[in-house]
């Protein structure tokens, strides 16, 4: 079964949906099997795409208009897309930059795969970056004392690194230079954004 996701950005009736429902049903997708929202592709609280990934079932493939539409950012789109694949359900991009990813072909897995290559590179780069900053910040004697604030990039490498397995949460904390609670305030367990994580990275 093909079923359809739509996201336009702005809530307050100046984007629609239109261009993407008529795309998605000349590809197939039965109307009665799209799922709409309208919130930033940044924001955690995207209803129809929990109920959309929720009511997908092996066998099914989900159709998105454009890649932008479906994740936060690269790290949640490869997340996303791994967690469809496990449970035997394919994505098709329709069109723009990522319109040769089409897991139900071996040449679209390859394409995706090369996503998700590109994925853990950013996260070894952020995090080479970041260990090389504190390292060089205890160079200079900023060492103790109360711990720094959380930046992007820090948090960036706590969203790499949390939940997987291995991870100390104390080591973490350590590496970063921030407390237990700072970490936890903007990142769940998981590695997911929380609201102070998400306004973080809106702002910069």
């Amino acid at each position: 079964m093909l079923v359809g996701y739509m996201r336009v950005s702005k809530a307050d009736g100046s984007q629609t949906t239109d261009l993407q429902r008529d795309a998605l049903l000349a590809a197939g997708v039965d109307p009665l099997k799209l799922y709409e929202d309208h919130a930033s592709g940044k924001k955690d609280d995207r209803p129809q795409l929990a109920a959309c990934l929720k009511g997908l079932n092996a066998g099914d493939t989900l159709l998105v208009w454009k890649l932008d539409r479906l994740g936060r950012d690269l790290r949640h789109l490869v997340n996303t897309v791994h967690n469809l694949t496990e449970r035997g359900i394919g994505l098709k991009v329709l069109t723009g930059e990522g319109a040769a990813i089409d897991t139900t072909t071996a040449s679209g897995k390859l394409v995706f795969g090369i996503f998700a290559a590109l994925a853990e590179f950013e996260r070894e780069l952020i995090s080479e970056r970041t260990i090389a900053g504190l390292a060089s910040a205890r160079a200079r004697g900023r060492n103790g004392g109360r711990p720094y604030k959380m930046t992007p990039a820090k948090l960036r490498l706590a969203m790499a690194s949390m939940g997987k397995p291995g991870t100390k949460v104390s080591d973490l904390c350590t590496e970063l230079g921030v407390s237990r609670q700072t970490l936890y305030r903007h990142v769940s367990p998981t590695g997911e954004l929380r609201p102070d994580g998400s306004k973080l990275l809106v702002g910069n």
